[in-house]
Protein backbone atom coordinates (compact mmCIF):
# COMPACT_ATOMS: atom_id res chain seq x y z
CA UNK A 1 0.00 0.00 0.00
CA UNK A 2 1.19 3.71 -0.96
CA UNK A 3 0.18 5.60 2.14
CA UNK A 4 0.61 10.08 2.08
CA UNK A 5 1.04 11.71 5.54
CA UNK A 6 0.27 15.19 5.38
CA UNK A 7 1.25 17.14 8.49
CA UNK A 8 2.92 20.71 8.92
CA UNK A 9 4.69 19.66 11.74
CA UNK A 10 5.93 16.24 10.47
CA UNK A 11 5.69 13.58 12.43
CA UNK A 12 3.32 15.73 14.16
CA UNK A 13 0.85 13.04 15.90
CA UNK A 14 1.82 10.22 13.37
CA UNK A 15 5.37 8.90 13.82
CA UNK A 16 4.66 5.76 15.00
CA UNK A 17 2.08 5.20 12.50
CA UNK A 18 4.41 5.90 10.07
CA UNK A 19 6.82 3.41 11.52
CA UNK A 20 4.10 0.67 12.10
CA UNK A 21 3.10 0.98 8.11
CA UNK A 22 6.71 0.81 7.12
CA UNK A 23 7.07 -2.55 9.27
CA UNK A 24 4.34 -3.80 7.66
CA UNK A 25 5.35 -3.26 4.13
CA UNK A 26 4.07 0.04 3.08
CA UNK A 27 5.51 2.88 1.31
CA UNK A 28 5.12 6.11 3.39
CA UNK A 29 5.65 9.56 1.88
CA UNK A 30 5.01 12.48 4.26
CA UNK A 31 4.77 16.32 2.88
CA UNK A 32 5.23 18.64 5.69
CA UNK A 33 5.80 22.50 6.45
CA UNK A 34 9.40 24.25 6.54
CA UNK A 35 9.30 22.34 10.11
CA UNK A 36 8.86 19.38 8.95
CA UNK A 37 11.34 16.64 10.20
CA UNK A 38 12.90 13.68 8.65
CA UNK A 39 11.78 9.94 9.98
CA UNK A 40 13.66 6.80 9.26
CA UNK A 41 12.53 5.01 5.84
CA UNK A 42 10.04 8.14 4.68
CA UNK A 43 10.23 10.04 2.05
CA UNK A 44 9.85 13.25 2.76
CA UNK A 45 9.21 16.51 0.79
CA UNK A 46 8.15 20.10 2.28
CA UNK A 47 6.20 22.79 1.06
CA UNK A 48 7.30 26.23 0.48
CA UNK A 49 5.78 29.34 0.46
CA UNK A 50 6.87 32.68 0.81
CA UNK A 51 3.92 34.43 0.21
CA UNK A 52 2.27 36.35 3.44
CA UNK A 53 -1.63 37.43 3.92
CA UNK A 54 -2.24 40.30 2.22
CA UNK A 55 -2.47 43.74 3.09
CA UNK A 56 -5.69 45.12 4.29
CA UNK A 57 -7.70 42.18 4.15
CA UNK A 58 -10.71 41.87 6.10
CA UNK A 59 -9.41 40.58 9.98
CA UNK A 60 -11.66 37.86 10.92
CA UNK A 61 -10.40 36.37 7.12
CA UNK A 62 -7.01 36.15 7.67
CA UNK A 63 -6.46 32.51 9.18
CA UNK A 64 -9.01 30.88 6.05
CA UNK A 65 -6.84 32.84 3.91
CA UNK A 66 -2.90 31.61 5.18
CA UNK A 67 -5.23 28.38 5.18
CA UNK A 68 -5.58 28.29 1.55
CA UNK A 69 -2.25 29.56 0.94
CA UNK A 70 -0.99 27.01 2.78
CA UNK A 71 -3.21 24.47 0.71
CA UNK A 72 -1.84 25.89 -2.42
CA UNK A 73 1.31 25.50 -1.34
CA UNK A 74 0.94 21.60 -0.26
CA UNK A 75 -0.80 21.36 -3.27
CA UNK A 76 1.98 21.71 -5.60
CA UNK A 77 4.31 19.80 -3.18
CA UNK A 78 1.58 17.05 -4.23
CA UNK A 79 1.40 17.85 -7.99
CA UNK A 80 5.26 17.12 -7.93
CA UNK A 81 4.65 13.58 -6.24
CA UNK A 82 2.51 13.07 -8.79
CA UNK A 83 5.11 13.90 -11.60
CA UNK A 84 7.56 11.25 -10.05
CA UNK A 85 4.47 8.63 -9.93
CA UNK A 86 3.87 8.53 -6.52
CA UNK A 87 -0.64 7.92 -6.31
CA UNK A 88 -1.24 7.21 -3.00
CA UNK A 89 -3.76 4.48 -1.75
CA UNK A 90 -4.52 6.28 1.39
CA UNK A 91 -3.80 9.89 2.93
CA UNK A 92 -3.46 10.64 6.44
CA UNK A 93 -3.42 14.53 7.28
CA UNK A 94 -4.03 16.61 10.31
CA UNK A 95 -6.43 19.55 8.51
CA UNK A 96 -5.69 22.32 11.02
CA UNK A 97 -3.74 24.19 8.70
CA UNK A 98 -5.12 23.62 5.69
CA UNK A 99 -2.81 21.43 3.50
CA UNK A 100 -5.26 18.90 2.80
CA UNK A 101 -8.13 20.41 0.94
CA UNK A 102 -6.87 20.28 -2.85
CA UNK A 103 -5.34 16.55 -2.21
CA UNK A 104 -8.41 14.74 -3.38
CA UNK A 105 -8.46 16.76 -6.29
CA UNK A 106 -4.91 15.51 -7.06
CA UNK A 107 -6.02 12.24 -5.85
CA UNK A 108 -9.65 11.45 -6.17
CA UNK A 109 -8.73 7.54 -5.59
CA UNK A 110 -7.20 7.56 -2.18
CA UNK A 111 -8.90 7.20 1.15
CA UNK A 112 -8.92 9.85 3.27
CA UNK A 113 -8.09 9.57 7.29
CA UNK A 114 -8.19 13.08 9.04
CA UNK A 115 -7.02 13.71 12.59
CA UNK A 116 -9.95 15.44 14.51
CA UNK A 117 -7.53 17.27 16.85
CA UNK A 118 -10.71 20.04 17.79
CA UNK A 119 -13.32 22.02 16.13
CA UNK A 120 -13.36 25.65 17.45
CA UNK A 121 -16.33 26.82 19.25
CA UNK A 122 -17.47 30.04 20.34
CA UNK A 123 -19.60 28.81 23.62
CA UNK A 124 -18.80 25.12 25.08
CA UNK A 125 -14.97 24.74 24.45
CA UNK A 126 -11.95 26.90 25.39
CA UNK A 127 -13.23 30.31 24.52
CA UNK A 128 -15.44 32.18 26.70
CA UNK A 129 -15.01 29.28 29.60
CA UNK A 130 -13.02 31.84 31.97
CA UNK A 131 -15.11 35.06 32.13
CA UNK A 132 -12.44 36.48 34.16
CA UNK A 133 -10.80 37.35 30.51
CA UNK A 134 -12.99 36.62 28.02
CA UNK A 135 -16.57 37.72 27.49
CA UNK A 136 -18.64 36.47 24.38
CA UNK A 137 -18.91 39.30 21.38
CA UNK A 138 -19.99 39.15 17.84
CA UNK A 139 -16.52 39.50 16.70
CA UNK A 140 -14.97 37.12 18.61
CA UNK A 141 -17.66 34.19 17.13
CA UNK A 142 -16.62 35.57 13.39
CA UNK A 143 -13.18 35.17 14.21
CA UNK A 144 -14.24 31.42 15.43
CA UNK A 145 -16.22 30.99 11.97
CA UNK A 146 -13.02 32.23 9.99
CA UNK A 147 -10.72 29.77 11.75
CA UNK A 148 -13.36 26.77 11.32
CA UNK A 149 -13.58 27.73 7.90
CA UNK A 150 -11.00 25.73 5.77
CA UNK A 151 -10.35 22.24 8.43
CA UNK A 152 -14.72 22.79 8.41
CA UNK A 153 -14.24 22.05 4.09
CA UNK A 154 -11.15 19.35 4.96
CA UNK A 155 -13.47 17.03 7.35
CA UNK A 156 -16.04 17.26 4.55
CA UNK A 157 -13.99 15.55 2.59
CA UNK A 158 -12.78 12.90 4.95
CA UNK A 159 -13.97 8.88 4.45
CA UNK A 160 -13.03 8.87 8.48
CA UNK A 161 -12.07 11.25 11.10
CA UNK A 162 -10.00 10.48 14.31
CA UNK A 163 -10.63 11.73 17.12
CA UNK A 164 -8.55 11.64 20.59
CA UNK A 165 -10.93 11.91 22.75
CA UNK A 166 -14.76 11.12 23.68
CA UNK A 167 -14.55 15.34 25.00
CA UNK A 168 -12.70 15.97 21.19
CA UNK A 169 -14.90 13.91 19.13
CA UNK A 170 -18.32 15.73 20.47
CA UNK A 171 -17.02 19.37 19.78
CA UNK A 172 -17.62 18.53 15.91
CA UNK A 173 -20.96 19.45 13.95
CA UNK A 174 -23.39 16.35 14.26
CA UNK A 175 -23.16 16.78 10.58
CA UNK A 176 -19.27 14.51 11.29
CA UNK A 177 -20.21 12.26 13.78
CA UNK A 178 -20.55 9.70 11.52
CA UNK A 179 -17.39 9.50 10.58
CA UNK A 180 -15.88 9.98 13.70
CA UNK A 181 -13.75 7.41 15.63
CA UNK A 182 -12.63 8.00 18.41
CA UNK A 183 -8.85 6.65 19.31
CA UNK A 184 -6.10 8.23 21.12
CA UNK A 185 -2.46 8.36 19.30
CA UNK A 186 -1.19 6.54 22.39
CA UNK A 187 1.87 7.49 24.25
CA UNK A 188 5.01 5.40 25.03
CA UNK A 189 4.12 4.56 28.73
CA UNK A 190 6.72 2.13 28.76
CA UNK A 191 9.00 5.24 29.28
CA UNK A 192 6.17 6.83 31.79
CA UNK A 193 6.41 4.66 34.96
CA UNK A 194 7.17 5.53 38.62
CA UNK A 195 10.78 5.83 39.66
CA UNK A 196 10.96 5.14 43.28
CA UNK A 197 14.87 6.13 43.32
CA UNK A 198 13.91 9.63 41.73
CA UNK A 199 15.58 12.75 43.11
CA UNK A 200 15.86 16.21 41.99
CA UNK A 201 18.47 18.38 42.38
CA UNK A 202 17.65 21.83 42.31
CA UNK A 203 19.77 24.78 41.23
CA UNK A 204 20.76 25.92 44.30
CA UNK A 205 21.92 22.06 45.26
CA UNK A 206 19.22 21.01 47.43
CA UNK A 207 17.79 17.77 46.74
CA UNK A 208 14.66 16.44 46.83
CA UNK A 209 13.22 12.97 46.67
CA UNK A 210 10.17 11.44 48.08
CA UNK A 211 11.06 11.90 52.22
CA UNK A 212 9.87 15.62 51.45
CA UNK A 213 6.28 16.85 50.40
CA UNK A 214 6.31 18.03 46.77
CA UNK A 215 3.53 19.15 44.39
CA UNK A 216 4.20 19.04 40.62
CA UNK A 217 2.52 21.05 37.58
CA UNK A 218 3.63 20.91 33.80
CA UNK A 219 2.46 23.76 31.14
CA UNK A 220 4.75 23.65 28.03
CA UNK A 221 3.75 27.59 28.36
CA UNK A 222 2.54 28.47 31.89
CA UNK A 223 -1.22 30.05 30.91
CA UNK A 224 -4.51 30.53 31.88
CA UNK A 225 -6.03 28.00 29.60
CA UNK A 226 -3.74 25.18 31.59
CA UNK A 227 -5.13 26.26 35.02
CA UNK A 228 -2.07 28.29 35.85
CA UNK A 229 -3.43 31.35 37.44
CA UNK A 230 -6.05 29.05 39.36
CA UNK A 231 -3.19 26.87 40.78
CA UNK A 232 -0.83 29.93 41.67
CA UNK A 233 -3.47 31.37 43.74
CA UNK A 234 -4.22 28.18 45.57
CA UNK A 235 -0.70 28.04 46.57
CA UNK A 236 -0.32 30.31 49.44
CA UNK A 237 -3.42 28.27 51.37
CA UNK A 238 -0.79 25.62 50.66
CA UNK A 239 2.33 27.04 52.07
CA UNK A 240 0.74 28.13 55.23
CA UNK A 241 -0.84 24.88 56.15
CA UNK A 242 2.22 23.06 55.26
CA UNK A 243 5.48 24.75 56.03
CA UNK A 244 7.87 21.92 54.45
CA UNK A 245 5.92 21.58 50.93
CA UNK A 246 7.63 22.19 48.25
CA UNK A 247 6.89 23.23 44.80
CA UNK A 248 7.93 22.31 41.56
CA UNK A 249 6.58 23.73 37.88
CA UNK A 250 7.42 22.72 34.67
CA UNK A 251 7.18 25.23 31.43
CA UNK A 252 8.22 27.69 29.69
CA UNK A 253 7.16 31.82 29.37
CA UNK A 254 6.12 31.63 26.14
CA UNK A 255 2.91 31.95 24.43
CA UNK A 256 0.66 29.03 24.63
CA UNK A 257 -3.16 27.97 23.49
CA UNK A 258 -4.60 31.29 24.87
CA UNK A 259 -2.67 33.39 23.62
CA UNK A 260 -0.49 36.85 24.79
CA UNK A 261 -1.94 39.09 28.31
CA UNK A 262 -3.10 42.21 27.17
CA UNK A 263 -0.29 43.73 29.03
CA UNK A 264 2.15 41.29 27.09
CA UNK A 265 3.42 39.76 30.50
CA UNK A 266 4.10 36.31 30.55
CA UNK A 267 1.60 34.30 32.87
CA UNK A 268 4.85 33.50 35.62
CA UNK A 269 5.63 36.89 36.35
CA UNK A 270 2.08 38.18 36.09
CA UNK A 271 0.82 35.27 38.50
CA UNK A 272 4.47 36.10 40.95
CA UNK A 273 3.09 40.09 40.92
CA UNK A 274 -0.15 39.36 42.01
CA UNK A 275 0.27 37.61 44.54
CA UNK A 276 3.41 39.31 46.04
CA UNK A 277 4.40 38.57 49.71
CA UNK A 278 1.51 35.88 50.13
CA UNK A 279 3.91 33.33 48.35
CA UNK A 280 7.32 31.68 49.44
CA UNK A 281 9.48 31.98 46.50
CA UNK A 282 12.23 29.84 48.37
CA UNK A 283 9.98 26.81 47.90
CA UNK A 284 8.74 27.40 44.65
CA UNK A 285 10.61 26.07 41.81
CA UNK A 286 10.16 26.97 37.84
CA UNK A 287 12.25 24.13 36.08
CA UNK A 288 11.70 25.54 32.86
CA UNK A 289 11.20 22.68 29.94
CA UNK A 290 13.33 19.55 31.25
CA UNK A 291 14.36 16.07 29.32
CA UNK A 292 11.84 13.53 29.57
CA UNK A 293 13.60 11.26 31.58
CA UNK A 294 13.74 14.50 33.97
CA UNK A 295 10.19 15.11 34.01
CA UNK A 296 9.37 11.56 35.03
CA UNK A 297 11.77 11.86 38.08
CA UNK A 298 9.42 15.15 39.27
CA UNK A 299 6.47 13.24 38.64
CA UNK A 300 7.93 10.27 40.71
CA UNK A 301 9.05 11.96 43.22
CA UNK A 302 5.55 14.58 44.10
CA UNK A 303 2.55 13.91 46.36
CA UNK A 304 0.11 14.90 43.99
CA UNK A 305 -0.09 16.38 40.34
CA UNK A 306 -1.96 19.16 39.27
CA UNK A 307 -3.63 19.22 35.96
CA UNK A 308 -6.26 21.84 35.03
CA UNK A 309 -7.56 22.68 31.78
CA UNK A 310 -10.19 24.65 30.36
CA UNK A 311 -12.61 22.03 27.97
CA UNK A 312 -9.75 21.87 24.88
CA UNK A 313 -6.98 19.23 23.91
CA UNK A 314 -5.75 16.34 26.23
CA UNK A 315 -2.61 16.83 27.52
CA UNK A 316 0.30 13.90 27.15
CA UNK A 317 1.64 15.55 30.56
CA UNK A 318 -1.69 14.18 32.12
CA UNK A 319 -1.64 10.65 30.88
CA UNK A 320 2.10 10.37 31.36
CA UNK A 321 1.39 11.21 35.37
CA UNK A 322 -1.02 8.94 35.76
CA UNK A 323 1.17 6.18 34.21
CA UNK A 324 3.80 7.19 36.94
CA UNK A 325 0.99 6.48 39.26
CA UNK A 326 0.77 10.33 40.23
CA UNK A 327 -2.30 11.58 42.59
CA UNK A 328 -3.96 13.86 39.91
CA UNK A 329 -6.14 16.50 41.35
CA UNK A 330 -7.74 17.77 38.21
CA UNK A 331 -10.28 20.06 37.01
CA UNK A 332 -13.34 18.73 36.72
CA UNK A 333 -13.61 19.63 32.88
CA UNK A 334 -14.65 17.49 30.10
CA UNK A 335 -11.73 16.48 28.85
CA UNK A 336 -9.99 15.60 32.15
CA UNK A 337 -13.14 13.63 32.85
CA UNK A 338 -12.33 11.65 29.81
CA UNK A 339 -9.01 10.13 31.77
CA UNK A 340 -10.05 10.46 35.33
CA UNK A 341 -12.77 9.25 37.22
CA UNK A 342 -13.33 11.22 40.65
CA UNK A 343 -12.44 9.25 43.52
CA UNK A 344 -11.09 6.43 41.25
CA UNK A 345 -8.47 7.54 39.55
CA UNK A 346 -7.94 10.98 40.95
CA UNK A 347 -9.63 13.78 42.32
CA UNK A 348 -11.43 16.59 40.22
CA UNK A 349 -12.62 19.96 41.57
CA UNK A 350 -14.47 22.80 39.98
CA UNK A 351 -11.71 24.61 37.68
CA UNK A 352 -12.32 28.14 39.62
CA UNK A 353 -12.62 27.38 43.30
CA UNK A 354 -9.36 27.81 44.77
CA UNK A 355 -9.82 26.87 48.12
CA UNK A 356 -11.02 23.36 46.57
CA UNK A 357 -7.57 23.21 45.28
CA UNK A 358 -5.56 24.53 48.30
CA UNK A 359 -7.69 21.50 50.19
CA UNK A 360 -7.17 19.15 47.82
CA UNK A 361 -3.06 19.62 47.81
CA UNK A 362 -2.97 20.21 51.72
CA UNK A 363 -5.48 16.72 52.02
CA UNK A 364 -2.52 14.74 49.60
CA UNK A 365 0.34 15.69 51.81
CA UNK A 366 -1.67 15.09 55.13
CA UNK A 367 -3.31 11.74 54.20
CA UNK A 368 -0.95 9.73 51.61
CA UNK A 369 -2.19 6.73 52.63
CA UNK A 370 -6.02 7.57 51.60
CA UNK A 371 -4.83 7.93 47.98
CA UNK A 372 -2.63 4.69 47.00
CA UNK A 373 -5.51 2.72 45.59
CA UNK A 374 -6.08 6.24 43.15
CA UNK A 375 -2.23 5.87 42.27
CA UNK A 376 -2.57 2.53 41.35
CA UNK A 377 -5.61 2.47 39.27
CA UNK A 378 -4.13 5.52 37.58
CA UNK A 379 -1.54 3.74 35.84
CA UNK A 380 -3.97 0.65 35.38
CA UNK A 381 -6.44 3.42 32.94
CA UNK A 382 -3.95 4.60 31.55
CA UNK A 383 -2.45 1.72 29.99
CA UNK A 384 -6.01 0.79 29.28
CA UNK A 385 -6.79 4.12 27.23
CA UNK A 386 -3.66 5.55 26.34
CA UNK A 387 -1.09 3.13 25.93
CA UNK A 388 0.59 3.53 22.50
CA UNK A 389 2.07 0.20 22.09
CA UNK A 390 -1.37 -2.06 23.37
CA UNK A 391 -3.65 0.80 22.20
CA UNK A 392 -2.91 3.78 19.71
CA UNK A 393 -0.85 1.81 16.74
CA UNK A 394 -2.71 -1.45 16.58
CA UNK A 395 -6.09 1.20 16.83
CA UNK A 396 -4.96 2.94 14.31
CA UNK A 397 -3.88 0.15 12.37
CA UNK A 398 -7.14 -1.50 12.26
CA UNK A 399 -8.93 2.09 11.43
CA UNK A 400 -6.75 2.35 8.46
CA UNK A 401 -7.84 -1.16 7.42
CA UNK A 402 -11.76 -0.15 8.20
CA UNK A 403 -11.01 3.26 6.01
CA UNK A 404 -9.52 0.75 2.72
CA UNK A 405 -12.11 -1.72 3.04
CA UNK A 406 -14.72 0.94 2.36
Amino acid sequence: MRVLIVHQNFPGQFPHIADALIARGDEVVAIGGPTAKERPGVTLIRWNNKRGSAAGILPVAVRAEADLIRAEAAAMAAVELARRGFKPDLIIAHPGWGETVHLKDLFPHAKLILFGEFYYRHLGGDMNFDREFETPTLAGAMRTNGKNAVQTLAYTQADLIVSPTAFQASTFPEIFHPRIRVLHEGVDLSRARHNPDARLTLADGRVLDRSTPVITFINRNFERLRGFHIFMRALPRLMEAVPEAQVVAIGADGVGYGGERPDKKPWRHAMLDELGARIDRSRLHFVGRVEHDRMIDILSIGAAHVYYTYPFVLSWSLVEAMACECLVIGSDTAPVRDAITDVTDGVLNDFFDVDALSAAMIRAIREPEAFQAMRAQARRTALARFDRATVGVPGWLALIDEALGG
